[in-house]
């Protein structure tokens, strides 16, 4: 079968024919139909694959503590060839998979062969992947909307955290594809919405989803911000930009009224002023990924859920969520689609998001 996969030394992106996975206790056998491109986390990992050494070791400075910590233990000359072998194994790209259930594994419940799926399976024609990173997808949405339901969970995961409440005033900072998700999930449970973006593109799609907006490129939003507020400051700001700057973060504080709240969705400078925070109490969260569940084993892996009194909203209840919320029209993604590739042309794919020319929702087809 065929799968995309990156060289981490040398960031070179291929189509290569891999086995075939078979399927594994736990875990569903899926077909690919289709699957989207995550252009902020995958353009991230394809400029890390070509940076050199020393930018490698700049952006993940965690690495090199550990790397220094192995010197230290196991030698230079082990370290290094653990290093170079590390970097020599390709790694799988993509997150966003819809596709039909092959084969189901020993100790899956209610999935059956045939059944159209979502997960967060690889970029690949046929990939294995645990039952609590799958949903079934309501059978009036279509495969390019559902390949959207893994970012729009991230998204979710952000809304969540920050409690909206209906009439509240919510800011997002950063109009990608999770920024634009998030303003749609905010209209829907009732809040105005102010979406902040240097892209006029991005900015007029927000609009045409209900937000208000401005431009970046125009100086401070915080004016904005506060004349959106009607003069209290926001109830809160997701932050789902990706960026090194501490403007969103500092922004952000500046916006609230007191006793408001700032979700970190996507990246920034986390180099915070305590007074912007002390002097009007303000919560700041970073939220992780599609929401509980995410990187635990036990619930991942092994297929231990998490009990519905105590954990109503885990990674997988909020993929189904967004797939209801696709089904009855109050979130649509179709407008997010940009540019859609065969699989043998993904390479064409990565130099579009790697380069200058406009592009948001970009589909794989199989």
């Amino acid at each position: 079968m065929k799968q995309v996969l990156q060289n981490l030394k040398s960031g070179q992106i291929q189509v290569a024919d891999v086995p075939c996975p078979k399927v594994r206790p736990g875990h569903l056998l899926i077909q690919s139909r289709a699957s989207l491109i995550s252009a902020g986390t995958e353009r991230m990992l394809v400029e890390f694959g070509k940076a050199g050494w020393l930018d490698k070791a700049r952006q993940q400075p965690d690495k090199v503590r550990q790397v220094l910590d192995k010197v230290k233990t196991d030698g230079l000359f082990p370290t290094l060839e653990a290093v170079r072998h590390k970097l020599d194994q390709p790694v799988p790209l993509g997150y966003c998979n819809v596709g039909t259930v092959l084969e189901v594994g020993v100790g899956v419940d209610g999935y059956e062969p045939g059944d159209r799926v979502l997960s967060n399976g690889a970029h690949a024609e046929i990939v294995c992947v645990p039952m609590h990173l799958c949903a079934r997808i309501p059978e009036s949405v279509p495969d390019e909307s559902a390949a959207f339901g893994v970012v729009a969970a991230i998204g979710l995961q952000g809304v969540r955290l920050s409690q909206p409440t209906l009439g509240e005033a919510f800011v997002v900072s950063g109009l990608g594809l999770i920024g634009l998700l998030t303003v749609q999930l905010l209209r829907a449970h009732g809040c105005r919405v102010l979406g902040l973006d240097f892209n006029t593109q991005r900015l007029a799609q927000a609009a045409e989803v209900g937000a208000e907006t401005f431009n970046l490129a125009d100086g401070e939003p915080v004016s904005a911000a506060t004349a959106f507020s009607r003069g209290r400051g926001v109830d809160g700001v997701l932050i789902t930009a990706a960026t090194k700057s501490d403007d969103p973060v500092r922004q952000a504080a500046h916006m609230c009224r007191k006793r408001g709240r700032i979700v970190l969705v996507g990246v920034a400078g986390l180099q915070l002023s305590r007074a912007d925070f002390y002097e009007k109490e303000l919560s700041f969260q970073v939220s992780c990924s599609y929401g509980p569940g995410r990187y635990d084993p036990a619930y991942e892996q092994q297929g231990h859920d998490y009990p519905l009194g105590f954990v109503r909203w885990t990674e997988q209840r909020n993929f189904e969520a967004v797939l209801d919320m696709m089904q009855s029209r109050q979130l649509d993604p179709q407008p997010l689609i940009t540019h859609r590739f065969d699989l043998d042309d993904t390479t064409d794919a990565y130099a579009l998001i790697s380069s200058d020319q406009p592009s948001l929702g970009v589909m794989l087809r199989y």
